[in-house]
């Protein structure tokens, strides 16, 4: 049987980087168990003063674009340079069976084995859009373990990429190769949270539609509010593939942070992630005390047969749900 670490042998062990520790630490800030919520709460206490330092990146794209092979590319190039990097890879869980694929080491082989990466599956649970509920605090964490870049990678376009954003600095986007037809199915807010485009997959014969692709996106980006004031997205063809343009797209991201620091957005923008995630953590918790209470269990349960049944509309039932819960 494994020994529990106190909160000081994973604080000690985090900021020394070392991984068998870290990885523990992970688990222990995931862990929906409610005996290891008083130490996670601890521990993330305890790490808060450390986190902060690092560049968060959110990566998405759409089914196909080739965020994993991309992100490993990217990832490969940044500790070829002597930086460290996390990724933390959301995987979809089944609403099902609830396991999850966790293939992530899998698709970067290369990255997972590179001692200056740590790359980290971490299965959705079911959270909104796929986005694991946890994965802001495994971001603290990556900080406080001293990585230099944190890049998350969400499990598609939807709406899990709206609360990637909320945690970033920088926002990108993957797209492919393209025609002018596909291009009308991008959904509008997608492209509003982007801070870089890139076309990935531009090589070989495709070189021309993803030039194409690169210029419908740029002529679509001048009837949008900018992400960020004062920054103009930039939409790039890359391959992730041969290594082609991956530099540009890290530059263009350093090129994005430095227009937060200059302007001084990105202290303001981090301010209002904490106040966000707080809120989205009164809001987890509190439906998490509805569920866990017994009178409102037994209650929640007539009422779903009265709704299903269609005897009472379902935002009565809500209703009735909520004063049960309030009124105790």
């Amino acid at each position: 049987m494994r020994v529990e670490l106190s909160i000081d042998e994973l604080v000690d062990g985090v900021r020394s980087s070392d991984r068998a520790v870290l990885g523990r630490a992970l688990t222990l800030v995931e862990s929906n168990a409610a005996r290891h919520r008083a130490r996670a709460e601890a521990l993330l206490t305890r790490l808060l003063p450390f986190s902060g330092r690092a560049i968060r990146v959110g990566i998405t794209g759409v089914p196909g674009a080739g965020k994993s092979t991309f992100l490993e590319a990217l990832g490969t190039r940044l500790t070829g340079e002597g930086k460290r990097v996390a990724v933390l890879a959301v995987d979809p869980t089944s609403s099902k069976s609830g396991g999850s694929i966790l293939g992530d080491k899998t698709r970067m082989a290369k990255l997972s084995r590179d001692e200056r990466a740590f790359v980290r599956p971490s299965p959705s649970g079911g959270a909104l859009g796929g986005v694991a509920r946890k994965t802001r605090e495994a971001l603290l964490v990556c900080e406080a373990a001293g990585f230099d870049v944190v890049i998350v990678e969400t499990v598609g376009v939807g709406q899990s990429e709206t609360a990637v954003a909320a945690m970033v600095d920088t926002f990108v986007l993957l797209w492919l190769p393209s025609s002018g037809d596909e291009l009308q199915g991008i959904k509008r807010g997608i492209v509003e949270l982007a801070d870089v485009v890139v076309v990935n997959k531009a090589d070989g014969e495709r070189i021309a539609a993803a030039e194409r692709a690169s210029s419908e996106l740029t002529a679509a980006l001048r009837y949008l509010a900018p992400a960020t004031p004062g920054w103009t997205t930039p939409v790039l063809t890359a391959s992730a593939l041969e290594g082609t343009n991956v530099d540009a797209v890290w530059r263009a991201i350093e090129g994005h942070r430095d227009t937060l620091q200059r302007v001084g957005e990105l202290d303001r923008r981090r301010r209002d992630q904490e106040i966000a995630a707080m809120w989205s953590a009164v809001e987890s918790e509190l439906r998490h005390r509805l569920h866990a209470d017994p009178a409102v269990r037994a209650l929640a349960t007539q009422l779903e047969r009265d709704v299903a049944s269609r005897a009472i509309p379902a935002a009565v039932a809500a209703s009735r749900v909520a004063d049960a819960f309030t009124q105790r």
